[in-house]
């Protein structure tokens, strides 16, 4: 016959497609674990465990983890290179539950064919990573609103609205804070503010 003992099988080469959407799968799963485990953290009012993180690697995990949110909503998503040898002093599984967070709402709300990216600025003292969505803006007076528990905005009111207070906790247990503007007509950017060690003092904080 033709037909390879593999296929006779049901098994699929690990090389292929297939194999790197399982890759794909398996990490979400991994990294949403720590999220939810970070999340349970944040909800007791535990202590962040900060320690110095490559800003490149922990974007490039956190995009892997999303990767899979933008294909089933139709959108396409980039993320902006960073210098690979920047180092931030953060808890990574706060930060990336709050980035996983911000990310998910913006695949829900994002308008199909649209797009959603994920930026980093820095300067001498501060940290920006932002998530920038095509929702087509808020209601008036949202903003204000938005970083409360169980408020829900649009059509789609999955969840239990907690996403954004949960985040807003994670970020404010890295010493940051977030913020939300609105582009009417457009969509929404949300910021994380975190203080930036130069090398020097990061060295000196974990010396």
């Amino acid at each position: 016959s033709d037909v390879c003992s593999s296929d006779l099988a049901g098994s699929v080469g690990m090389a292929g497609a297939t194999g790197a959407v399982l890759d794909r799968s398996l990490l979400g799963m991994r990294n949403l674990i720590d999220r939810s485990l970070a999340e349970v953290r944040v909800t007791a009012g535990l202590p962040p465990r900060l320690r110095a993180v490559r800003l490149a690697d922990f974007l490039g995990q956190v995009s892997a983890t999303s990767s899979l949110d933008p294909l089933a909503r139709e959108c396409s998503f980039s993320v902006s290179p960073v210098d690979p040898d920047i180092e931030v002093y953060v808890d990574p599984a706060m930060l990336a539950a709050a980035v996983g967070n911000l990310l998910q709402n913006a695949f829900k709300f994002t308008k199909r064919h649209s797009e959603v990216h994920l930026n980093t600025s820095l300067t001498a003292d501060r940290l920006l990573i932002e998530v920038e969505d095509h929702c087509g803006g808020l209601p008036t007076g949202t903003p204000e609103r938005l970083m409360l528990p169980f408020v829900q905005v649009g059509e789609d009111r999955s969840g239990l609205g907690l996403g954004l207070d949960i985040c807003r906790r994670s970020i404010e247990a890295n010493h940051g804070a977030l913020r939300v503007r609105d582009v009417p007509g457009v969509g929404c950017i949300f910021t994380i503010d975190l203080p930036y060690l130069s090398p020097g003092k990061l060295a000196a904080r974990l010396s």
